[in-house]
């Protein structure tokens, strides 16, 4: 790995993505700029395309493929169900990232932990595949006599959770990504597909790239200090199984917060050794006998 000679201080994340979020306003068809930040993001936490075999978007769900073979083949003259409804538009911004040449997921799947779907298939689906419901009538995301489905472009390994857009906002650039929580409910996960892409990349790589401290002991003073010494970094909070998990930012550190259920309440990544050090310095607690180094190093020798 390329020695780190820049600082990047993560609490000012959120003026880089609202930055991007006003470039990408003026370029309504869509453009290279949209994915600069994720490009920057992955590359400043060690991410190199690696030019080997790529997941492709229209790779076959042998899962899938297996349940749709256990079910009883339609009477005669009726249509089997179709869980893609072909009338609908996809997002440009789905197929951008897809032909990204620094798709950090087709490229390294195995760091995600999650399936995309693709084409993105609508909820409720007919073909009884997936169980999550459309939109309820009341609903904050579509209006009452618009869509209520949701087509689905990603899902976690075992479908506990899954991620999509309004069908209603389909015919959109770049439309907001919701996402199943409590009994299937669908709730707000990013403001955008390529925001959601990105979330993805930072709830990800940093946990492969970088030095990770996880649920170290604080003190109440340490815990109380923390969101002084960090800051928001603008994503909305991650949700995916059962946790509810704050991306926090400061001097080449990530702090992810999970206010949820999970295993993990909180965890802490550097870009480098020294940084969580400053880190713990900062919280006025000490964990050098915590830090463990990037899985990459591993990979790499």
């Amino acid at each position: 790995m390329e020695k780190i000679t820049t600082e990047i201080d993560y609490g000012r994340f959120g003026e880089r993505l609202e930055a991007a979020r006003r470039v990408a306003a003026t370029e309504p068809a869509g453009s290279a700029a949209r994915w600069e930040l994720l490009r920057a993001f992955q590359e400043e936490w060690g991410y190199e395309p690696t030019g080997g075999a790529r997941w492709e978007r229209d790779e076959p769900d042998a899962h899938k493929e297996y349940v749709t073979g256990l079910r009883p083949a339609a009477p005669e003259g009726e249509p089997e169900p179709d869980d893609v409804d072909r009338l609908l538009p996809i997002p440009a911004a789905l197929d951008e990232w897809w032909d990204l040449p620094f798709n950090s997921f087709a490229d390294r799947w195995r760091l995600y932990w999650t399936n995309p779907v693709w084409p993105p298939t609508v909820r409720p689906d007919p073909t009884g595949y997936g169980v999550a419901d459309g939109l309820p009538r009341d609903n904050p995301f579509t209006g009452p006599d618009e869509d209520p489905r949701v087509c689905v472009l990603m899902a976690e390994d075992q479908f506990c959770n899954e991620w999509g857009y309004p069908a209603a906002r389909a015919h959109l650039v770049d439309p907001p990504v919701l996402v199943t929580v409590e009994d299937r409910e669908w709730t707000l996960q990013s403001h955008s597909v390529s925001e959601f892409f990105l979330a993805l990349a930072a709830v990800r790589l940093p946990d492969h790239y970088g030095w990770t401290v996880e649920e170290p002991e604080l003190t109440p003073e340490s815990t109380a200090r923390l969101r002084e010494v960090l800051r928001p970094m603008g994503l909305l909070p991650w949700r995916e199984l059962g946790a509810r998990t704050e991306f926090l930012g400061g001097p080449d550190v990530i702090a992810l917060h999970n206010t949820g259920y999970g295993d993990t309440e909180l965890a802490f990544y550097g870009r480098t050794e020294a940084a969580l050090h400053r880190l713990a310095t900062a919280l006025g607690t000490d964990w050098s006998e915590e830090i463990a180094e990037p899985e990459a190093h591993h990979e790499e020798s």
